[in-house]
């Protein structure tokens, strides 16, 4: 009796883990980056065969921005635990083609609440902070910079980011300060953020999921100009 309970509840909390997941749009390999756990205990998690501790718990939390009791309450509908099953089987190609089918069928397009967050993406020297500030003032809404916001959730300077934790730590800063803009600004907000962003595709598709993005472009002679100076 007593196993069949405990391997219920490690289904049960390996559902809110996948649940959590794709509300934030991770793959498991970005949670396994952004959690120092491996992929493969993540996949027994979500499947309910993993031996969970506090700690590992804490780490899948703080990866997915939410506090560790989030994954112990808020249980996952059957139903919707059962779509997730699916949709887990599902390629990225798939998975977009899924997502459109069920936001067209259903009406559950996040446009109008996207259209609310922009974001400003261009090279030094484009323009995006006088244009950023101009756009924020006339639409009433908070102006941002993602550069200082990871800085800002980070606790440091860019460059010991960078130098303490690598392009790998970097970017998993960078994805805890959209998810934390996203959810704070949810009424508006102008926000920019450097080229490099399109590099990074699982950045890249949460940055285009949750905010309109605009690419500013200027001539040569208007980057050097404006970067000497």
């Amino acid at each position: 009796m007593a196993d069949t309970e405990s391997r219920a509840t490690m289904t049960e909390l390996g559902a809110r883990v996948r649940a959590w997941r794709a509300r934030r749009g991770m793959t498991r390999k970005a949670l396994a980056v952004d959690s120092g756990l491996s992929e493969r205990f993540l996949a027994d998690v979500e499947s309910g065969k993993g031996n969970v501790s506090i700690h590992s718990l804490e780490a899948a939390a703080q990866a997915l921005n939410i506090d560790v009791l989030d994954l112990l309450h808020d249980a996952p509908r059957p139903a919707l635990a059962r779509v997730q099953g699916l949709l887990t089987r599902l390629d990225d190609t798939q998975l977009d083609q899924a997502y459109a089918l069920l936001a067209g069928t259903f009406g559950l397009g996040d446009a109008q609440g996207r259209e609310q967050r922009i974001a400003l993406i261009g090279l030094r020297g484009a323009g995006k902070s006088t244009l950023g500030e101009q756009l924020a003032a006339e639409r009433g809404v908070p102006f941002v910079e993602l550069d200082r916001e990871i800085e800002r959730e980070a606790g440091t300077s860019m460059n010991e980011i960078l130098l303490l934790h690598g392009q790998a730590g970097y970017r998993r800063y960078e994805r805890r300060a959209l998810f934390r803009i996203a959810e704070d600004c949810a009424n508006g907000v102008v926000m920019t953020t450097g080229g490099s962003i399109v590099s990074e595709r699982e950045t890249f598709d949460l940055l285009q999921s949750h905010f309109y993005c605009v690419w500013l472009k200027a001539s040569p002679e208007e980057h050097m100009s404006r970067v000497v100076a």
